[in-house]
């Protein structure tokens, strides 16, 4: 394996530890500051970054996106996604021993199955690492995005009406979804993910800028209401699975070769469900505030 890829896929695993400990941060932050109020997004976001953590989280979590960018630069795209998603194993350690956070058995399970399933999805895309696959029809892009963004819609408002054990990572689907219409736009805009801050110079800005702005406000609010291991779990399960269908749905990206190939991208996926139903606490479980991460 050259040397060029090798460092991508450190970069590709860093990306993954950075980008858990932005959100961990963010989990402390948004948990120190007022509850998010939908009918004030704006004072709600400004409230938000006027706590110290939350905005270190933000700084972090852009770190891991310059990060995922010079994976993607030196690494094919099928390994890279295959590293960033297995690391998601890397939540419940990170939370554990840094941050001090209590983990149940139930989230270490459903994490390294969310982990797992998410993985063998990415490692069973098929050739796609030969191009960039970024041919699509305009089309098929509305819907698509169209249709996560109305996705999240009845899981906001089921949330509103659910336990803090449910209402939480239902609020993280929407949010990942949200996240996901956004990350395929801008694989859409830029027809690379490596050209980086050239997106913001297309038309598809605007909606970028819009589904990235809904989505942060609706993390925020999920980490004040959930526990932050399975927020941030489904959160990152919803985001990965709405942008690893894109690749087949809106950019055409080609099938596994064989019926083994096949069965084991549906077992992958029936895994990733399993297990975002073991990560969520027990229904009616008190949600107990979660410290900050321990001093150094």
């Amino acid at each position: 394996m050259p040397l060029s890829v090798q460092l991508g896929l450190l970069l590709a695993l860093a990306t993954a530890f950075v980008s858990i400990l932005g959100f961990l941060y963010k989990h402390r932050g948004a948990a120190e500051a007022p509850p998010v109020q939908w009918r004030h997004p704006i004072r709600s976001t400004v409230a938000l970054f006027a706590n110290k953590w939350w905005t270190i989280g933000i700084i972090v979590a852009t770190s891991s996106w310059f990060l995922h960018v010079g994976a993607l630069a030196l690494a094919p795209i099928t390994l890279v996604q295959s590293v960033i998603a297995g690391g998601l194993v890397l939540l419940t350690v990170v939370a554990e021993r840094l941050f001090g956070l209590s983990v149940t058995r139930r989230e270490w399970i459903g994490v390294a199955l969310t982990a797992a399933g998410l993985a063998v999805l990415a490692a069973t895309l098929g050739d796609t690492g030969d191009s960039k696959h970024s041919d699509y029809t305009g089309g098929t892009l509305i819907l698509y995005v169209s249709g996560l963004s109305l996705l999240s819609v009845p899981l906001m408002a089921l949330a509103g009406r659910s336990t803090p054990s449910l209402g939480g990572p239902l609020l993280a689907a929407a949010a990942g979804l949200q996240w996901g219409a956004s990350d395929v736009t801008i694989k859409a805009a830029s027809g690379d993910l490596g050209d980086g801050i050239a997106v913001l110079l297309v038309p598809m800005a605007a909606a970028i800028i819009a589904l990235s702005l809904v989505g942060l406000i609706v993390s925020a609010r999920s980490l004040q209401v959930g526990d932050a291991v399975p927020v941030i779990a489904v959160t990152s399960a919803a985001a990965n699975l709405s942008t690893i269908a894109s690749g087949l749905i809106v950019f055409g990206e080609p099938l596994p070769d064989g019926s083994g190939a096949a069965a084991l991208r549906i077992a992958a996926l029936l895994l990733v469900v399993v297990a975002a139903t073991l990560t969520p606490g027990p229904v009616g479980a008190a949600t107990a505030p979660s410290p900050g991460p321990e001093p150094a």
